[in-house]
């Protein structure tokens, strides 16, 4: 039996469902306090809504390639192809059917939760010291005494006092699923990855779409030569991307919105769509009545296996700050309870972490980037192929994309890779295994592949970095 009998978590999205099947696992008592919905906005209104709409728009994007793959669309009426047929998008179905799966989702996971034994407790959870915490749930304060808590409360989208939402007009990606009709020009504000998937998915889907970025390139955080593919086909696509291009404020004027540069430029549009990065939920918890440190921004701070400043209290998820990523937050769930309830852990990795934006082509990434080897942080070689010359890719009519990794010299043991390729979050998981595992890039190659396979691009990457 555990040491800990009773475990009291708030916030029920990855990191907190996670962790509450790990701790049910384990035998403990687990109560999961939860304001929004389970699953928390990674199932309602982030990761799971946005990428069934970027499904929509995947299909879309597939149609560029129709008339070279022998594909036509319509038929005239004497029986000769009609290449002017386009195929078009309802949002309004599109947003029900992303909604619902949503919904769906949440469910399916309560249901596995109750199932397991967990309790859970609708309101809103703060802390009264490490080991008691308050809810509210709307009809009276209800009191959850436990001997671990973990707080997992997510974050919300950031705004500007110069750029409010309304909900309407103006919108953050929460809110976008309530639009009915396709904007017929989207402003999109930032340019990391919620506003380079955002930007791409409705350009497909045929819509208008200005990305204003203030930095020189889309995604500043991601692989440069990744970036560069990607933003080439941003314009080949039509959207019109504004570098160097910050946002002074964003304001509605009827049925459009006008959004002002710092310049001095405007940027007007029938709707703005701000992805601005994140703010933690973390204000309301009184966190200082347990001893919880949080750092500037509000971001709980944890130590490698989750732990915060306060005895007993842990710490997962976007919550932190650490990497927001859904299978971040739910590894760092899962160790927080398999520390504290006493069981084998291995701290969090970063290193090992793989990651995904989810724009067409997609770009995912895993282990030491090559940023890190030009600042000289590691000592690694690389090795890039375009998958051009990949046969899987012609067959396909792929056109951009590209497969790289990165091996430490002498052992040759993969540190890092990424792939710029359709389903890249599919293709990067044998590099995930290798930089996970130590594996050197003769095991890598050494395992066979599928002919013919965009995979077959891994090998022969790491067939190339080969050293006798």
């Amino acid at each position: 039996m555990p040491c800990v009998t009773h475990v009291a978590i708030i916030g029920g999205g990855p990191g907190g469902y996670e962790a509450a099947l790990v701790a049910a696992q384990l035998e403990a008592e687990v109560t999961v306090v939860d304001t929004d919905g389970i699953g928390g906005s990674a199932v309602l209104t982030d990761c799971v809504p946005s990428k069934t709409l970027i499904a929509t728009a995947e299909v879309m994007t597939q149609t560029e390639v129709a008339g070279e793959l022998g594909i036509t669309f319509g038929v005239e009426p004497d029986g000769s192809a009609d290449r002017t047929a386009d195929a078009s998008v309802d949002l309004a179905a599109v947003n029900q059917r992303v909604l619902g799966l949503a919904d769906a989702q949440s469910k399916d996971i309560a249901q596995r939760l109750e199932r397991e034994g967990v309790t859970l407790v609708r309101g809103h959870g703060r802390l009264d010291g490490p080991e008691k915490v308050v809810v509210d749930t709307g009809s009276g304060e209800q009191v959850v005494e436990a001997d671990v808590v973990l707080v997992a409360t997510g974050a919300a989208p950031r705004t500007l006092p110069s750029a409010q939402p309304d909900g309407e007009r103006i919108l953050t990606w929460e809110q976008v699923y309530a639009l009915e009709a396709m904007p017929e020009h989207l402003v999109v504000v930032g340019s990391g990855v919620t506003g380079a998937e955002f930007a791409g998915a409705y350009n497909a889907l045929g819509c208008e779409v200005t990305l204003v970025s203030s930095r020189d390139r889309v995604l500043p955080g991601e692989d440069a030569d990744a970036a560069e593919v990607l933003e080439q086909v941003f314009h080949r696509r039509g959207m019109t991307v504004l570098g160097k291009s910050r946002m002074a404020g964003v304001e509605r004027r009827g049925d459009s919105v006008l959004v002002s540069l710092e310049d001095g430029r405007t940027v007007e549009g029938s709707h703005c769509l701000l992805a601005l990065g994140s703010v933690p939920n973390t204000s309301s918890l009184a966190l200082d009545t347990a001893g919880v440190t949080t750092d500037d921004g509000g971001f709980v701070k944890v130590d490698r296996v989750s732990r915060t400043s306060a005895r007993g209290v842990y710490a997962a998820g976007d919550c932190t700050g650490v990497l927001m990523l859904a299978s971040v937050a739910a590894m760092q769930g899962r160790i927080a309870m398999w520390h504290a309830l006493g069981d084998a852990v291995s701290p969090l990795d970063l290193k090992s972490v793989s990651s995904n934006v989810f724009t067409a082509p997609e770009i995912a990434t895993v282990g030491w980037s090559q940023r890190a080897v030009d600042a000289g942080e590691i000592e690694a070689e690389a090795v890039t192929l375009p998958l051009a010359t990949n046969a899987r890719a012609k067959m396909q009519g792929v056109q951009d994309g590209f497969v790289k990794l990165l091996a430490r010299p002498g052992t040759g043991i993969v540190v890092g890779g990424v792939v710029v390729a359709p389903r890249a979050s599919e293709l990067i998981h044998a590099i995930s295994i290798a930089v996970g595992q130590n594996l050197t890039v003769d095991q890598l190659a050494g395992v066979f592949t599928v002919y013919p396979s965009m995979s077959g691009s891994v090998a022969e990457a790491a067939r190339r970095l080969h050293r006798r």
